[in-house]
């Protein structure tokens, strides 16, 4: 009956995503980020916090677990291990923890079946909510938590106290005698589908989306689509590289970027400069790291970026378990992945690391 469905249905479905929502716009992109940004900073607690920090600061992001129902298109379940084993961390070292957005499949499934199916994860969250260091961001796989007039009391069931779910935070942080601003984002902005009016966003979460969750419809939006996640992030770029002093982090995608750059074109420039060196070890290494398979994005280097403004966390559901998210601690931004060692035990690895000094400008 599904496939009948799908064959029925698909056209329409991929036509109709594609005129309204599946394909960046820039403006339109452009245009969301900015009423965000100039929404928090004259309204803060409506759409987003505004949080001004010290020289010190441990703070943690991930976005995109897509937690599931356990079932085959559970995204999230190979990835629980090394998820619970990086809160345990962070939680241990005090960090404040900013999920933001997409953390549960809710176009997929039913709410409380992934509820009843990630009680351990909700519990590693709730600790850090308990030392109200815990921030909720919702993406456009979550809207639920925005849009629906019982999200509010549904999330006091599910964390044991009240917790407001935000668009958005700006962080202020002083860097070099100047104030460098951070902000975090989900990064649907511009989808007309999920960042439309009520109604738009209603209908995505109650309705749009779980059928093409049922019917398994691959509509080609940027969190699925190489081309598309790559086009997406030129754009986030793109209106950073127009601000000062600000620097933007957002998941969506599931694609990691760090100083504009995604992994793996990082990866590739390493690479060639290990060659060009005669490293042959770092050279075995790096592209080892590429046949795996992994890191996902174009297969060469885009060097069109000038300014070190726009990040991803990557995402909590890559199909061989590891997870990736991004560290801001005392002046420090660093790109960093938990994925299990031999031994099968969940280890934190540094991939990218830079200070937040280069972030100026």
């Amino acid at each position: 009956m599904r496939k009948l469905l799908q064959r029925l249905f698909s056209p329409l479905i991929i036509r109709l995503a594609n005129k309204y929502s599946s394909r960046p716009d820039s403006n339109r992109v452009h245009k969301a980020l900015s009423a965000l940004y100039d929404g928090i900073l004259k309204h803060p607690g409506k759409r987003g916090q505004l949080i001004e920090l010290g020289n010190t600061h441990r703070i943690i992001l991930f976005s995109d677990q897509h937690k599931g129902n356990r079932s085959h298109r559970d995204d999230f379940a190979l990835c629980e291990q090394n998820y619970l084993a990086a809160l345990s961390y962070y939680n241990k070292l005090d960090f404040l923890y900013c999920n933001m957005g997409d953390s549960e499949e809710l176009w997929k499934n039913m709410l409380l079946q992934v509820i009843k199916h990630n009680k351990e994860t909700f519990e590693a969250e709730k600790r850090f909510l308990e030392r109200n260091a815990y921030i909720k961001l919702f993406g456009n796989h979550d809207l639920y938590w925005d849009n629906d007039p019982l999200a509010g009391f549904t999330l006091e069931k599910v964390y044991g106290t009240k917790i407001r779910i935000y668009e958005g935070i700006i962080f202020n942080i002083p860097v070099k005698d100047q104030l460098l601003t951070i902000m975090l984002t989900h990064g649907h902005q511009g989808d007309l589908q999920s960042d439309g009016n009520w109604f738009s966003k209603w209908f995505v979460s109650n309705v749009w989306g779980p059928i093409q969750g049922f019917l398994r419809i691959n509509p080609n939006t940027p969190a699925f689509d190489n081309q598309l996640k790559s086009e997406h992030n030129q754009i986030m770029y793109d209106w950073t590289a127009k601000q000062t002093n600000l620097a933007l982090i957002t998941g969506h995608t599931h694609q990691p970027v760090f100083n504009s750059l995604t992994h793996l074109e990082r990866t590739y420039i390493r690479l060639d400069e290990a060659r060009k060196n005669g490293d042959k070890a770092t050279v075995q290494k790096l592209e080892a790291e590429l046949l795996a398979g992994k890191i996902s994005g174009n297969t060469s280097p885009r060097l069109e970026y000038s300014k070190n403004t726009y990040f991803n966390t990557g995402c909590c559901c890559f199909n061989d378990g590891d997870i990736t998210g991004i560290e801001l601690e005392d002046g420090k931004i660093r790109l960093i992945e938990w994925k299990k060692d031999i031994n099968d035990i969940p280890q934190r690895i540094i991939l990218e690391e830079t200070t937040l000094e280069n972030l100026l400008g």
